[in-house]
């Protein structure tokens, strides 16, 4: 495996690395994942928010950028393979446990939408203006990270995020129904997001569903939205093995702050 050289802690968009932006925390309690070792380009997790921390008024505070961002300017913004490194790798294509898992029913209202969120991966809608994704595999589990940055109103957003904040209460362990009818049990939690753009909110959810010759299959999908001003990044990344909260964490971090920086030097060329 080849190690990501050690980066400097500044956030210069043109040294940005995960290494830089992560220092130690408790680990996570209760996380039914099998211990991995990290990808090459994560080490740590980086500090986490306080729970449930209410969404920052769009009108209270400035926005990063001044004028909506380019579609090329958005995939500028994106985090690739190159930055988790090791063994993470350009997608070949959706996951297989998407259809097999996710598309199910739920006869709560807000749980039922929260199935359909995972599934398409667009809490807010489609996006407003350009979008930019990208979707990244890891070759050693098959669990797959992808990863939006598009523009939608903040007020908007502010709302969704609102709204995730209350499904570890309303959701928190419910019965879903696959398309082919069997049970799937499913447990929701708040996943702990760094102090990342304008307002953020994270979910962690587990599905445990029965597989041919009645073995167990464990499903665990992370939720992660920030809006960093007039745009907004949307992190899922789940599988059927070990789904480590600091990937996600850490892509969170590393994100929102590329992002706000290629809003920064959006505004310099204006």
């Amino acid at each position: 495996m080849t190690h990501a050289p050690a980066a400097a802690r500044t956030l210069l968009a043109a040294a940005l690395s995960v290494t830089a932006l992560l220092t130690a925390v408790a680990c996570m309690a209760g996380d039914r994942d099998v211990p991995r070792a990290l990808p090459a380009g994560v080490s740590e997790p980086p500090p986490v928010s306080a729970p449930a921390a209410p969404a920052a008024s769009p009108a209270a505070r400035p926005s990063p950028s001044a004028q909506a961002l380019s579609e090329e300017q958005l995939r500028a913004a994106l985090i690739t393979e190159t930055d988790l490194g090791e063994p993470w790798m350009a997608s070949r294509g959706a996951a297989t446990w998407r259809d097999g898992m996710l598309k199910a029913k739920a006869g709560n209202a807000d749980c039922h939408r929260l199935l359909d969120v995972l599934y398409t991966e667009e809490p807010f809608g489609p996006p407003a203006g350009p979008s930019a994704t990208a979707l990244l595999d890891d070759a050693y589990n098959d669990s797959q990270l992808r990863y939006q940055v598009a523009a939608h109103p903040p007020a908007d957003v502010d709302r969704v995020l609102d709204w995730m904040r209350t499904l570890p209460e309303k959701c928190e362990r419910f019965e879903a129904t696959a398309t082919r009818g069997d049970a799937r049990l499913v447990e929701v939690a708040e996943l702990p997001l760094p102090e990342a753009g304008d307002a953020r909110a994270g979910l962690r959810l587990t599905m445990t569903g029965e597989a041919s010759g009645g073995v167990p299959t464990y499903l665990t999908v992370h939720l992660a939205a920030v809006r960093v001003g007039e745009d907004t990044i949307t992190l899922t990344h789940g599988g059927l093995g070990p789904v480590l909260p600091e990937v996600t964490q850490a892509m969170t971090q590393l994100g929102a702050d590329r992002l706000a920086d290629v809003g920064r030097q959006a505004r310099v060329r204006v």
